[in-house]
């Protein structure tokens, strides 16, 4: 007879408002809704052919993670992080990031490393092919499996709801520079110092790497924001 599975051991399935949350914050981050574009709850309902009740949820999810924001007499609108912001969210990615690899670096295993080398084909691989949507995606899981063995739970969701805020950036930066075959240069060159044992180049050449990716970003977004406001 078969044995029915304890209600506390019950897999979730994923809620609609969850699945509508992740739909709307591919569609911000791949540039569909524009920074500052308003969000129509009736619309976004009908769209998806759901009642309002599931889509404000699943705005509530994204107001959370930093995408949009509730204005009076405008609702929700994409979020546009000012110059500023993006800047101090790159330095703390810099700050946090490289504190974590060097806590990590000194626990991890064979088995650590065999994951990180799993994703990292899977990661170029959507360079190659120019899955935008994967970008974003297992760039965090790549340097999340990094990070892991440190065990610093708190640390880890501060650092990825920054990666969520900068995505949609990045991959503006790498869909309009050569920023693809720098990530991918970098990511072996990472992969080969945390191999080595080198905590202190790796640490230093993280950081390097979020650096400059930032300032990157930064001059394109520059340039990029100008020529919005002047046209």
């Amino acid at each position: 007879m078969k044995k029915e599975p304890s209600p506390n051991l019950r897999i979730k399935r994923q809620s609609l408002p969850e699945t509508l949350a992740e739909s709307l914050r591919e569609r911000i981050l791949n540039g569909e809704f524009k920074e500052g574009e308003s969000l129509i709850q009736e619309a976004i309902a009908t769209e998806y052919g759901v009642s309002r009740m599931p889509v404000r949820e699943a705005f509530k999810e994204l107001e959370a993670s930093g995408l949009i924001s509730t204005q009076i007499h405008k609702g929700s609108v994409v979020k546009s992080i000012p110059l500023e912001q993006i800047e101090e969210l790159f330095e703390l990615r810099a700050l946090l990031e490289s504190e974590l690899l060097e806590r990590s670096l000194a626990k991890m295993t064979e088995e650590h490393f065999a994951v990180t080398k799993q994703l990292l084909p899977q990661l170029e691989a959507a360079y190659m092919n120019d899955d935008i949507a994967q970008w974003g995606k297992l760039n965090w899981a790549f340097h999340h499996s990094l990070y892991a063995a440190a065990e610093r739970v708190q640390t880890l969701a501060i650092v990825q709801g920054i990666n969520v805020q900068t995505d949609r950036y990045i991959r503006l930066q790498l869909l309009l520079t050569a920023g693809k075959k720098e990530a991918e240069v970098d990511h072996r060159e990472l992969l080969r110092l945390c191999e080595q044992g080198d905590v202190k180049k790796a640490v230093q050449f993280l950081r390097k790497h979020i650096q400059r990716a930032g300032s990157d970003l930064i001059r394109l977004l520059k340039k990029k924001r100008t020529k919005e406001t002047m046209a």
